[in-house]
């Protein structure tokens, strides 16, 4: 019988030698991090080196990064009603690209009938007039878009997103997740307010994701 190998890495990744040893080495840090004792902070240490290395990865501040039960809950974080940030007006709506990942078609935080479909062009890019057309029509809104689609590989025009939504004083959403240390990204020349990653998809474990906030963003 011929060995098998393993090839849908865009659903998960094998965990990675470095990632098993850390993970490792973490297990006999037994201190709370909330304490203040030695062990206390050793295990705070733990968790404060982990923010940084995904801020530094994103171009993110260590502080705006919030760790989550993975990509399915980091999205979930983003999608919530009120997110405001430079002055703009809440968030009253969500608008979603017609190619997104589950958690983000269900909506997060809002009510169903406040969420509204942003078709895609044939290439699997959102059609951006339609998008222009969907923020004019109504109060401000949280706009989610995933940067590279998990199954078609597509990228989007997320500055062009970015730029149509902060126009129309609205919030944008990018879940990151397929993207996440396979292309360059940065949030502010993404333009984005948030943005979501997950571990398993990099090599690293299932249950660990993030999401981070653009600098000024409030309600998260």
């Amino acid at each position: 019988m011929r060995d098998r190998v393993y090839l849908d890495w865009n659903a998960t990744t094998p965990l990675r030698p470095e990632a098993r040893a850390a993970m490792a080495a973490a297990f006999d840090v037994s201190g709370n991090p909330s304490s203040v004792h030695s062990e206390g902070r050793a295990a705070r240490k733990l968790i404060e080196d982990a923010r940084g290395t995904v801020a530094v990865a994103v171009g993110a501040d260590p502080r705006s990064v919030v760790f989550t039960s993975g990509g399915t809950e980091a999205n979930a974080l983003a999608l919530t009603p009120g997110l405001r940030r430079g002055g703009r007006g809440p968030a009253q709506r969500l608008i979603v690209s017609a190619i997104e990942h589950p958690s983000v078609l269900a909506g997060g935080r809002f009510a169903q009938d406040a969420i509204e479909i942003a078709p895609v062009l044939p290439s699997g890019v959102i059609d951006l007039e339609r998008l222009a057309a969907a923020l004019a029509s109504g109060p401000p809104a949280l706009v989610s878009v995933m940067l590279a689609n998990n199954e078609t590989g597509a990228i989007q025009p997320v500055p062009e997103v970015a730029a149509l939504v902060h126009e129309a004083g609205g919030i944008l959403n990018v879940d990151a997740v397929q993207a996440f240390l396979k292309i360059p990204i940065n949030i502010n020349a993404l333009g984005a307010d948030v943005l979501t990653v997950s571990a398993h998809k990099i090599g690293g474990p299932k249950g660990v994701g993030a999401a981070v906030a653009a600098d000024g963003l409030e309600g998260l």
